[in-house]
């Protein structure tokens, strides 16, 4: 019997093909909404695991998460340097880490910080060091930068035509090990150098620039020269790439966009989040942003699933008449079949093992092609952003799959039954 349904689907091989090919695509399509869905819970949720907490002024929380976590570019309220200070020194806190963005190198965002985060992000160097002076910087795993380049960072990303700054060149000194965040694609570079290069002084010195403007009154420099004056001021601080790291942070007047703190114990963090919710203050555990995102992530999962099963059904439904037309055309044969004295159960058998044979290779296609498709997607998305997202098959899809040749093989008895029905002389007669 098997000899003669390999036979007969030879024989009809093109519509056989436009079958499995049907069957393919729509299994595809709800295969890797799945898996895709579930690579992106994966991967977010691997890279917000390295920050226990984010303190920011007070906004958006998921606004907040995005920029300092996936380094999405977006303008931060900034919060008084005092809120580091006092964190600096509490002592539930292993570390603080303050993050100020900005600025780019081809397509790469340079973030500045300190070297408690250099040490902390993933784990050590994989070579070189950190950075120790102002014009010196450390590169994510993936950012493709050899230790030596000499970066020129330019103000805002490439595709929004910001001006490459000429006060200061960065000298890459070490090279981070893999995090698989989107930190891998990032420049880290010393708070300090990102303050003076857009004109953030020190305390001293903002303090003797506000008593110089009271003595003006009305002739500050910026009204006197415009805003061409202004751009100048503002970008003329003092930079020097030989100048020693100071992360004390005791003399700095600049403001600071977020907080990556790492509290001492997990009652600490939640003390900490307390403490800090309030008073122009926002404090939040990363994976609780992250799942109310997953939630709306669910529901448009939701409606993609909706939508794939929508072009299963029709699939199917068209399959249904496809075959019925076919075991129409087919009349003949199974009445020559009976009347060669072929059992009924041998008939249905043959009919619906080939349905049955097109349909399963058709969702074994179907998974195939949608792991492809959620394996292009994640790595397009890894190689754009630098967060790694994992695509891998689980238990439940081996019940999806089960699922589905359950259906294939109910789908199949529709015609076999058709064919079990006819008697010998009805069908050499039509």
């Amino acid at each position: 019997m098997i000899r003669f349904i390999l036979a007969d689907l030879r024989r009809v091989w093109p519509g056989a093909l436009a079958v499995v090919l049907l069957v393919a695509l729509a299994t595809a399509l709800g295969v890797g909404v799945v898996l895709q869905e579930r690579a992106m819970r994966l991967g977010s949720a691997r890279a917000a695991d390295r920050f226990d907490l984010v303190i920011g002024a007070a906004g958006s929380e998921t606004q907040l998460v995005l920029s300092s976590v996936f380094l999405q570019p977006s303008p931060l309220p900034l919060m008084p340097v005092e809120t580091l200070r006092k964190l600096a020194s509490d002592p539930r806190v292993a570390w603080v880490a303050p993050i100020g963005f900005g600025d780019s190198y081809q397509g790469k965002p340079i973030v500045g910080t300190t070297t408690a985060l250099v040490n902390a992000l993933s784990d050590g160097l994989a070579e070189g060091r950190a950075f120790a002076a102002e014009g010196e910087a450390v590169v994510g795993a993936a950012a493709g930068i050899p230790l030596g380049t000499r970066i020129k960072p330019s103000h805002g990303m490439a595709e929004e035509g910001g001006h490459a700054h000429t006060e200061l060149a960065y000298t890459v000194v070490g090279r981070l090990k893999p995090s698989h965040t989107a930190w891998d694609k990032a420049v880290l570079v010393p708070i300090q150098a990102v303050w003076h290069l857009h004109g953030l002084g020190h305390a001293e010195e903002a303090a003797d620039h506000d008593v110089h403007s009271e003595h003006e009154g009305s002739k500050p420099d910026d009204a006197e020269h415009g805003e061409a004056g202004h751009e100048e001021h503002e970008h003329e601080g003092a930079i020097d790439a030989a100048a020693p790291l100071d992360e004390s942070f005791a003399k700095t007047a600049a403001g600071v966009p977020a907080l990556l703190v790492k509290p001492r114990t997990i009652a600490d963090a939640y003390k900490l989040r307390q403490a800090y919710r309030g008073e122009g203050t926002l404090a939040v555990f990363p994976a609780e942003v992250l799942t109310r995102l997953y939630a709306t992530l669910g529901d448009a999962r939701t409606v993609l699933v909706a939508v794939a099963a929508g072009a299963q059904f029709l699939v199917a439904a068209a399959l249904i008449f496809v075959t019925v037309i076919h075991v129409g055309q087919r009349r003949r044969q199974i009445g020559a079949l009976r009347a060669l004295g072929t059992p009924r159960l041998t008939v249905l058998a043959i009919v619906w093992s080939e349905l049955f044979i097109l349909l399963a290779l058709g969702i074994g296609a179907g998974f195939s092609l949608g792991y492809l498709g959620a394996l292009t997607i994640s790595g397009w998305v890894t190689s754009w952003s630098g967060m790694v997202l994992p695509v891998a098959f689980t238990r439940a899809d081996l019940g999806l799959a089960a699922l589905l040749a359950g259906f294939a093989a109910l789908l199949g008895l529709a015609p076999a039954l058709l064919a079990y029905r006819q008697s010998p002389a009805a069908a050499l007669r039509g």
